[in-house]
């Protein structure tokens, strides 16, 4: 089933699109891009698991929607090799990454090592969902995909939070300035 059959887009209707006899305009996408390098994020790594198997993969784009209901939000480009099994899957766990775990970020962005060796960096577990859970990182954010909308280049996927696991305190890691930094 694909995301738009999961759930009627009445709620959103008109939210992403252009209202007005006048296209959208916007920057050009190398100012844009080189803006945005500037605005630091924590990093992620946002896993998923199901029918379509296992996959992962290192995310800035993460943001709070609402805590009533508990509700999160993950950018995700559409030609990402884990869309197609993220969307059959049907679940998440964003997993926000500790100061040193610049290894793992890299690794699930496809920077370095292998696809299929992803998930033998750190230690794993699950919570509601079945999605893999990073035993170290600072807090896991258990998901069921609950809508999905295609925004330009990238889907905007909202989870809704089963489930949540807090870690040990202490220094996260933020992607600023195309560099890793601790905070």
């Amino acid at each position: 089933m694909s995301w738009i059959d999961q759930r009627p887009d009445d709620a959103m209707a008109g939210a992403f699109e252009a209202i007005g006899p006048e296209p959208l305009k916007s920057v050009d996408a190398l100012a844009f891009r080189e803006a945005m390098s500037r605005l630091g994020a924590a990093v992620h790594v946002v896993t998923s698991d199901g029918p379509a198997g296992r996959t992962g993969f290192t995310a800035t784009a993460v943001a709070s929607v609402s805590d009533q209901p508990a509700t999160l939000l993950v950018c995700l480009n559409r030609r990402s090799i884990s869309a197609p099994a993220l969307s059959r899957n049907g679940v998440f766990c964003v997993n926000t990454l500790r100061a040193d775990e610049e290894a793992i970020a890299d690794l699930f962005a496809g920077r370095t090592g292998n696809r299929e060796n992803r998930f033998a960096a750190g230690e794993w577990t699950t919570l509601a969902t079945g999605a893999p859970v990073l035993a170290s990182a600072v807090v896991a954010f258990d998901c069921r995909v609950s809508e999905v909308k295609t925004v330009g280049s990238h889907y905007v996927i909202f989870g809704a939070v089963e489930a949540v696991r807090l870690g040990t305190a202490g220094p996260a890691l933020v992607y600023h300035e195309r560099a890793y930094k601790r905070v």
